[in-house]
């Protein structure tokens, strides 16, 4: 591989990494986000561990890894913020983009790029990308798994065997026996399309005793942190739970259908392309038509086997992400074929429009819900001059797929960063009830009663706001209210509260009512 390339490769990765960690300073933790920066700050408090702890119980689902990662880029502010959060997850990304660039732009760099705008133009990653996401740390694992491969044996690069197995135990940390199976399938499929038998059972072998050692060591460390019945919280959760639908049971065919739409663009436009290629037999296999095969077996050995656990969500499937994105790129490494000039022109026309779209997009938002826009004026600029640029570039055929495609990227970060996100906070804000409500508790301290707030769900995005440990008492029903003796502080949703009507506890007034995570909520002081 030339040094150009790896210069380019490393300019196109610092340059994602800028746009994945845009405006990511203070932003308060929502949703899923609030269980990871809660693990952080308790590690922060506390100091590391194997497992990530809540309440200061260690908690069962997860190694303490990412965690870790988190608490390092803490570490210099003394406190996680959200860029500290999110800095972890948006490396990974720039990781992916780097050596996405670097596996395809040997063939072509406009495929290159055109791949990577792709990629950048789906949903998923972009949430994924700036949050803290595991299964985005575990994408630029598996991809730079795949990548030591096939460098190994196209680019002149030594065989890093050491590398590899040492990314097979950082996947494991990170996501469990999921993070070890996946890339181990990848380099799998990509040793099988070569009929590398030595090398397909060899380092197949090897990663299923790696896994089985890791897998015992890390029934040590459940042990080690919280006796047998912790260890069989961590067999149910991270093992159990997800192969026997438990955590959540999705139809066999999940991965295959909801792709569609959980990773358009590249999704349905990669299915076309591979079926361009069908209608278009090649009659030489050249290093494009390699490598798409190589993509498409990795994607394919990836989806069908997460489709044998019952427990599925669209972001396990993020890993084969950059294939499916270099996949739909494919027409644009290819001249012939009429299928293909189909589908860049397709693609070409939504990249010119989409400025265009989401500018009427945004209008039409503000006049009929009457919902005020934040950074609207601002956003309007970004994308008017982008659209202007796009028509621009018409003229210029060279350029112009590269163009359009950086033009709409473009355009779909800033409406997502200035104006999806501060909506998303403002909707689920859970920091100023709870910091209101945590303030109320100092002033006349008594035991803080979180009720039907589930322990592991809404509580977490209440303890994720206050900044010391807290121990509160949980409850379910009435009755278990009823119980409790004492003064007390109770914090629960509003319609909770309205079913206790006629009962002494529905009796006493609000001290503070306000929006918590898209409900009304209310706080109550039982002398």
């Amino acid at each position: 591989m030339s040094l150009s390339i790896r210069q380019q490769s490393c300019v196109v990765g610092l340059l994602a990494l800028l746009l994945f960690i845009a405006g990511a300073y203070q932003q308060a933790p929502i949703g899923f986000d609030s269980r990871f920066v809660l693990f952080a700050q308790e590690m922060l408090r506390h100091g590391p561990s194997f497992f990530p702890t809540t309440y200061g119980q260690p908690y069962a689902d997860y190694l303490g890894l990412s965690t870790l990662f988190i608490w390092l880029t803490a570490l210099p502010f003394g406190q996680v913020t959200s860029f500290s959060a999110w800095l972890p997850s948006a490396i990974a990304g720039a990781v992916v983009v780097t050596l996405m660039y670097r596996l395809v732009a040997p063939v072509s760099r406009r495929w290159a790029l055109l791949s990577i705008a792709l990629m950048l133009l789906t949903n998923t990653f972009i949430t994924e990308a700036r949050a803290v996401s595991q299964d985005l740390m575990l994408a630029a694992v598996a991809f730079a798994v795949f990548y030591l491969g096939y460098a190994a044996d196209h680019f002149s690069a030594p065989r890093r065997w050491l590398l590899i197995f040492a990314l097979l135990l950082l996947g494991f940390g990170l996501r469990g026996p999921i993070g070890l199976v996946i890339p181990t399938g990848m380099l799998c499929s990509y040793f099988l399309l070569n009929r590398q038998w030595q090398r397909f059972f060899g380092f197949g072998l090897t990663a299923a005793v790696l896994l089985g050692l890791c897998v015992g060591a890390l029934l040590w460390m459940a042990k080690a942190s919280g006796g047998p019945v912790f260890m069989q919280d961590v067999i149910r959760m991270q093992f159990m739970g997800r192969m026997d639908g438990s955590e959540g049971v999705s139809g066999s065919l999940y991965y295959f259908t909801s792709s569609m739409g959980n990773y358009a663009l590249a999704y349905p436009l990669a299915l076309l392309a591979l079926l361009g290629l069908a209608l278009n037999k090649p009659r030489d296999t050249g290093p494009a038509v390699r490598l798409l095969q190589y993509c498409a077996a990795a994607g394919l050995i990836v989806m069908l086997g997460l489709s044998i656990p019952q427990a599925k969500k669209a972001r396990y499937l993020l890993p084969i992400l950059p294939f499916v994105a270099i996949i739909a790129a494919y027409p644009f490494a290819v001249a012939q074929g009429r299928v293909f000039g189909w589908l860049r022109g397709l693609m070409q026309g939504l990249w010119l429009l989409m400025p265009a779209l989401f500018i009427g997009g945004l209008l039409v938002a503000q006049r009929r819900f009457d919902q005020h826009v934040p950074n609207l004026a601002t956003v309007l600029v970004i994308l008017g001059a982008l659209q202007l640029l796009a028509v621009a570039i018409l003229a210029k055929p060279h350029w112009r797929p590269q163009t359009l495609a950086v033009c709409s990227v473009l355009a779909l970060w800033a409406v997502y960063i200035l104006v999806f996100e501060p909506l998303e906070r403002q909707m689920y804000d859970t920091r100023t009830f709870s910091r209101a409500a945590f303030a109320q508790v100092q002033k006349d301290p008594a035991p803080l009663v979180l009720h039907a707030l589930g322990k592991d769900a809404k509580a977490i995005k209440f303890m994720v706001n206050i900044e010391q440990d807290v121990q509160p008492v949980f409850t379910e029903s009435a009755q278990e209210l009823d119980s409790l003796q004492g003064p007390l502080w109770l914090m629960m949703d509003a319609k909770d509260y309205n079913a206790l009507h006629g009962t002494p506890l529905g009796a006493l007034p609000p001290v503070l009512t306000g929006r918590f995570d898209k409900n009304d909520f209310v706080l109550l002081h039982r002398p």
